[in-house]
């Protein structure tokens, strides 16, 4: 891969790093309610999402689901449903007082490492905008008189290094508002906000249509 080519690349992968997604809502999400270490592991999950859809695309199968009508629906509908799924799970979070602290405090109740990271994985797997991007844009870095595994992963090292960078800055900037919202009604209404806005942006997915040859 030519320095010229991957230095294109880098600044593609800041602009689509920085722009406000599913991924940075659940970052925000995530390190409002649960701080920025424990975020990390649904980061980590993001990172692993977007590794597999950067895969899809650079192997083809990507173009292949985008030339099926069928199959982008189904992939669409999952992921415009599990959004919803996450928003709805969001708005009804149980929300614990804490005894230990001032009267009126107030905590999440926190997601398993484990249930972080798969939300983390398939917020991103199942975004079918993610794979309409990837299709459109992964070609034009991919140099076809080279082998195809080292550019894919030079890509992909490249992409997940910058996504980490910008993921764990929206979730410390969230994390840094956790002091105001330690009663449980604050801690309510934030689940609010955030559910609302996962919701409308899983919504927003069933309006995404495929590019057509």
């Amino acid at each position: 891969m030519r320095w010229e080519v991957w230095l294109a690349y880098f600044a593609a992968c800041w602009v689509i790093a920085v722009s406000p997604g599913s991924g940075a809502v659940l970052s925000m999400s995530h390190g409002l309610s649960y701080g920025l270490r424990k975020t990390s592991t649904t980061i980590l999950g993001l990172q692993t999402g977007l590794v597999i859809i950067l895969l899809i695309a650079g192997g083809g199968l990507g173009a292949l689901l985008l030339a099926s009508e069928e199959a982008f629906m189904v992939v669409k509908t999952i992921g415009a449903l599990y959004l919803i799924y996450l928003g709805v799970q969001q708005w009804r979070a149980r929300v614990e007082t804490d005894a230990d602290a001032a009267p009126g405090a107030a905590r999440v109740a926190v997601m398993s490492p484990r249930r972080r990271f798969v939300t983390g994985l398939l917020t991103n797997v199942t975004n079918p905008k993610g794979i309409i991007f990837m299709v459109a844009v992964l070609p034009q870095f991919i140099d076809p008189a080279h082998a195809l595994g080292p550019q894919l992963a030079i890509l992909a090292a490249t992409m997940v290094f910058v996504d980490l960078i910008v993921m764990h800055g929206y979730a410390l900037l969230a994390s840094r508002m956790q002091g105001l919202f330690r009663n449980a009604r604050a801690v309510r209404w934030q689940n609010r906000f955030f559910g609302s806005v996962l919701m409308a942006v899983g919504a927003a997915l069933f309006f995404v249509r495929r590019h057509h040859a």
